[in-house]
């Protein structure tokens, strides 16, 4: 058991830690939450020995193993994948290396009955019974088996790590403290750079793991499904929760409303007091008893309801103009880039105000075809046509790090505005959290869920018809990654996202396409109805059918098929258009919302979409009859 005592830790005037307490047990799974700068990588560093707290201390057992991946690596690109994934087995490796040099000694010595051979003979056996405990000949086996869960093939074992990008990178890191196995694993963002295979495989080894995980993370179901504790850090203070992610928020909730029913308890007894004290001081034969009165007041012990971080981006999109019915066409399109083929003649039909999730694993072309769309890359080869007055928005997955580091917060957005006022500018830079001399940092100093929050900002200067989000969540808390999905959910234009969040893309999209071997397969619904529609637990398992076992599991003939597929979309839209009218709604009951002066476009927005569920009932009615 890891037991943190009193741990405290300040910089500057603020308190990072503030003399947190708690204990991890052998086999935990603990999920450690809080918001982007509350303290969680710092409490993993303490954890791992790399940071020393201002105060308290850290107490573990002797010999202890601790597996640590930071959200920054260094890993050496000289050698092959295999090769350094198999530096997890140090010491087997240095075993083998040992029992090669002793066989090879025997082979050539003939001095059967010295002292000498038989200690090299002892020592073999020594070796090599070691080195069967530790499964050392099966390292290798054991290491493609990691790596192959992580997502790379058998043709990448040999490659150089020179070749991969970071994300890759960090997919060998990861595997090297997974192969290790040490009795505490610290992991810091692990599903960042991957895709939902690998989550999904990752997810299925740390449920099964023997040891315990200390995960921080965003994505809210990889939570739900791997831990089993959750720690919370907020303002300094440390919470512990018995619960995953999702039990964690209903214990805080609960736990904050029996604080306030004891706050609001104690302030009515403080209050009645108060009353008494005042009434008996006026009366000489009461006195005592309200000087016993006083005495009691400030003997008790004050509950305090304890601060809440709750401050949020407030977005929300400008109305999208008016655009055609066929946004984006594509027939038999390919994309290679020299002799590595993305992209085989694939067809795809965007329509107005579809929205789409591009899903698979990466590297199969999903920001490719974004980069097409979006004019930013050519394609090899086949016809594309756009539609009628598209005004397209792009968030790249290097936005945020492709913006000016020189730049300010405020110069970043003045670049990229057309016809903003300066007092249009802070408005929006506000609501994006960034006021007062915020605005006036440089974009070098900000942190990765600032740039992210920077590079979102940039995206509300003007009205969007064709919105194309290349892994927007990555570097967002996930009350941020709940604020940017509900602005998505009452954008009223057509949308792509391109992510691997199940939470974030739940109920967000009401098609799906799946990237897989250069083509591209369509699902009608959000990224949980590809899901089970392509039967995964591990996606890597899912193989065709055989034709025997597909006729008989459906009688329906193509037609059929097609018509349910058809039902099932103007059902999601409806229920979509349902939804953001329903949240119009509540925003336009707030008192004074028709003296704002957006209120006009918000009306516009509702008799659209008021217009658009009339129509999709329709089309609805239609198919079903």
């Amino acid at each position: 058991m890891i037991q943190l005592k009193s741990i405290y830790v300040q910089y500057g005037d603020r308190k990072l830690i503030d003399r947190a307490s708690f204990n991890i047990k052998s086999k935990d799974k603990v999920g450690l939450v809080g918001r982007n700068g509350a303290g969680k990588s710092t409490l993993l560093k303490i954890i791992a020995g790399e940071i020393i707290p201002h105060e308290g201390n850290i107490q573990m057992p002797t010999g202890t193993t601790i597996g640590f991946l930071h959200q920054d690596i260094f890993i050496p690109e000289e050698k092959t994948i295999l090769q350094e994934a198999l530096t997890a087995f140090e010491e087997t490796l240095r075993m083998q290396a040992r029992l090669d040099q002793i066989h090879t000694e025997l082979e050539q010595r003939t001095d059967y009955e010295s002292d000498a051979y038989t200690q090299l003979i002892e020592e073999m056996s020594d070796i090599s019974e070691r080195f069967l405990l530790m499964d050392g000949q099966t390292a290798e086996a054991k290491a493609q088996l990691i790596l192959k869960g992580l997502g790379f093939k058998t043709e990448d074992m040999n490659r150089p790590i020179k070749e991969f990008s970071g994300g890759w990178k960090m997919r060998v890191e990861l595997a090297k403290i997974l192969l290790r196995q040490p009795d505490y694993m610290l992991l810091d963002e692990p599903t960042n750079h991957l895709d939902i295979e690998s989550i999904l495989w990752l997810e299925d080894f740390l449920t099964n793991y023997p040891g315990s995980v200390i995960i921080i993370s965003h994505d809210k179901t990889f939570l739900d499904q791997v831990t089993t504790k959750t720690i919370e850090i907020e303002l300094g203070k440390v919470y512990e929760y018995s619960a995953s992610y999702s039990g964690f928020l209903q214990l805080r909730a609960e736990r904050r409303a029996l604080l306030q029913a004891q706050v609001n308890n104690q302030q009515k007894l403080i209050s009645e007091k108060e009353k008494l004290i005042d009434r008996f001081r006026a009366k000489a034969n009461k006195a005592k008893m309200a000087q016993s009165l006083i005495k009691e007041l400030k003997r008790m012990d004050r509950i305090e309801m304890e601060s809440e971080d709750v401050a949020t981006m407030r977005i929300r999109f400008l109305p999208a103009p008016r655009i055609g019915a066929v946004v984006f066409k594509a027939q038999s399109l390919s994309k290679a880039f020299g002799d590595l083929q993305v992209l085989t003649d694939v067809d795809l039909m965007i329509e107005r105000n579809e929205t789409i999730a591009f899903v698979g694993q990466n590297g199969q072309g999903k920001t490719t075809l974004s980069k097409i769309i979006m004019h930013l890359l050519p394609a090899s080869s086949g016809e594309i046509s756009y539609g009628h007055n598209i005004e397209p928005g792009y968030y790249a997955q290097d936005q945020a790090d492709s913006l000016d580091p020189d730049l300010t917060v405020l110069e970043t957005m003045e670049h990229a505005a057309r016809t903003e006022t300066h007092t249009q500018i802070r408005s929006i830079l506000g609501a994006f959290m960034f006021s007062g001399d915020d605005v006036e940092k440089k974009v070098k100093v900000l942190s990765g869920g600032e740039r992210a929050r920077l590079a979102l900002a940039k995206l509300l200067l003007r009205p969007i018809n064709l919105l194309i989000l290349d892994e927007p969540t990555n570097h967002l808390d996930i009350l941020s990654k709940e604020v940017l999905k509900q602005a998505l959910k009452n954008f009223d234009g057509t949308m792509i996202i391109v992510s691997h969040d199940r939470d974030f893309l739940q109920g967000l999209t009401d098609r799906t396409i799946e990237f897989r071997d250069q083509k591209l397969y369509n699902y009608i619904g959000d990224v949980y109805a590809f899901l089970e529609k392509r039967q995964v637990d591990n996606m890597r398992q899912v193989e065709q059918s055989t034709p025997s076992n597909a006729s008989s599991k459906s009688k329906a003939t193509p037609s059929d098929r097609q018509q349910q597929k058809l039902i099932k979309k103007w059902e999601t839209k409806i229920m979509r258009l349902e939804e953001k009218i329903k949240n119009l709604e509540v925003e336009m009951a707030v008192v004074g919302f028709y003296d704002q002066p957006e209120a006009q476009q918000t009306l516009d927005r509702y008799h659209t979409w008021q217009k658009e569920l009339e129509d999709a009932y329709d089309q609805w009615s239609s198919i079903e009859s």
